[in-house]
């Protein structure tokens, strides 16, 4: 949403580009992520003692909620409430929602112990499903599998975040992974991304445009 409380600097604008990938005649299956967080969400800045708990500068420890890690924590930055599962800033825009050209709308980020920016695992890299089914109502993994898709095309907000680890981590699954750059936009545009672009190449997935010859290939 524009004025929601963690709202991306010019994210409407890639709706339309977007809107064009989704209408491209060659994908297997069309994906969208929605953030569906409980109000008592452990990122909230919200739900922690003051001093510490400023949005966007905090930083608590998070502790791996999958059975036999519970010992495994890792500091997790604090945002402001946002998300919240049936209210309208959770809804995905209506310049994409009304298109219905999603197969599958998965909600993440429902287990209040744990953040979750991949669609594929949760912030301790949890990738089986039982680990990690309290925080997403999808199992992309299989999904994908299941339409035999080799290549995923990743697009949206933010690109610093749930762009860039659920790029990360298709690639981690196996898939060939693209992040097409002018569909996306970050929280932190300029360091945020750079860094995203940085980890990108560590793992192999390919930034590309949503003109480039990568794409041209799903318009066939």
């Amino acid at each position: 949403m524009k004025n929601g409380s963690l709202a991306v600097e010019g994210g409407r604008a890639i709706a339309p580009i977007i809107n064009n990938l989704l209408n491209l005649p060659s994908f297997a299956i069309r994906i969208g992520t929605q953030d569906w967080h409980p109000s008592d969400h452990i990122s909230f800045a919200a739900n922690h003692p003051s001093p510490n708990n400023k949005p966007f500068e905090s930083f608590i420890q998070m502790n791996n909620p999958a059975p036999g890690k519970e010992h495994e924590t890792k500091p997790q930055r604090l945002w402001p409430v946002h998300c919240v599962a049936s209210t309208k800033g959770a809804e995905i825009i209506p310049e994409i929602a009304s298109t219905n050209k999603l197969d599958i709308l998965a909600k993440k980020g429902m287990d209040t112990r744990v953040e979750m920016y991949s669609v594929f695992s949760d912030a301790f890299q949890n990738m089986d499903p039982s680990l990690h089914h309290k925080s997403v109502d999808a199992d992309i993994t299989a999904t994908l599998r299941g339409k035999n898709v080799t290549d995923v095309f990743i697009v949206g907000l933010a690109g610093d975040y749930c762009v860039k680890y659920t790029a990360i981590d298709a690639a981690k699954a196996g898939f060939r992974s693209y992040v097409v750059e002018d569909a996306v936009r970050s929280v932190d545009p300029k360091e945020g991304w750079e860094q995203a672009l940085r980890e990108f190449g560590e793992v192999g997935v390919k930034v590309v445009r949503s003109d480039g010859p990568e794409v041209a290939r799903v318009r066939a």
